[in-house]
């Protein structure tokens, strides 16, 4: 799990990989949990958060850079 400010060092790119790498996961673990018992079922509450906080940021830098849409 990566902190807020560790995100933020990370260049857009960078930044969408981990979106979708984060993505990939947390469907992983939906898949498991429907399936199987997991083992870490908080793995997933850390997932959403993840994904959360990620995408906040790029809509920061959306604000930013004056790309804002409402």
């Amino acid at each position: 799990m990566s902190k807020a400010s560790e995100l933020r060092e990370q260049n857009d790119e960078q930044l969408s990989f981990s979106l979708k790498q984060t993505q990939k996961d947390y469907f992983q673990l939906q898949f498991q949990s429907a399936t199987e018992k997991l083992d870490t079922p908080s793995r997933m509450k850390e997932l959403r958060r993840e994904i959360a906080r990620i995408k906040t940021i790029q809509r920061e830098r959306e604000i930013q850079n004056g790309q804002a849409t409402t």
